[in-house]
């Protein structure tokens, strides 16, 4: 064999020496690798971490949804009270004219008239009664605004009376009733109220 040959084939074999011993350095316990393996703690920290995003996320989403099953009530109960509310309001009209028809015969002139037409008169009275009644099923009631204080939430002022007898702004006079339907106003009182007396 020829002093090259001998050469080529040390080498192969020196190579092979050290490639064996580097397979099995790196097989060893301790042995590090190019691939850095994160660290035991910094891992777990990650993950708490990601547990209480998560769970701060669930939380958000729970308050949402609890936010949103309470707005939803409230809408129910809103639509149940005040679905009616146009309605009413124009019903308010037939109210008002029953009352005109009931108030335009003054009780003296009743005392004078046939059996048939007392009769008649308070059937509309009847009629006006049960009227305001069914209303009222519906949450519509009539404003009490008669010596009342003003208030301009319930009333609309049309006019002042000079009285000096009752309290400044109370209310002396009802030209319209006013209704409420559940804790809204569905019609102001129209009222005059008084003028000139002590200031309450």
């Amino acid at each position: 064999m020829s002093d090259d040959k001998k050469k080529d084939t040390q080498e192969e074999a020196r190579a092979r020496q050290a490639e064996d011993a580097e397979a099995s350095a790196l097989a060893q316990p301790g042995a590090e690798s190019d691939i850095a393996e994160p660290e035991p703690f910094t891992e777990l920290a990650n993950l708490h971490a990601e547990v209480a995003s998560l769970k701060d996320k669930l939380l958000r989403t729970l308050a949402d949804m609890e936010n949103l099953r309470r707005r939803t009530e409230k809408e129910i109960a809103d639509a149940k009270t005040y679905g009616v509310t146009n309605f009413a309001r124009e019903m308010l009209t037939f109210a008002d004219n029953l009352r005109r028809a009931v108030d335009s015969m003054p009780a003296k002139a009743r005392e004078g008239l046939e059996q048939s037409l007392s009769t008649f008169i308070e059937g509309v009275e009847l009629t006006e009664r049960d009227f305001v009644s069914r209303l009222a099923r519906f949450g519509v009631k009539k404003i009490e605004a008669q010596g009342q204080r003003f208030d301009p939430n319930q009333h609309e002022a049309l006019f002042e009376i000079p009285d000096e007898s009752v309290p400044h702004g109370t209310v002396a006079q009802v030209v319209e009733p006013g209704y409420t339907i559940g804790e809204r106003v569905l019609r102001p009182a129209k009222v005059g109220i008084s003028r000139g007396g002590p200031k309450a």
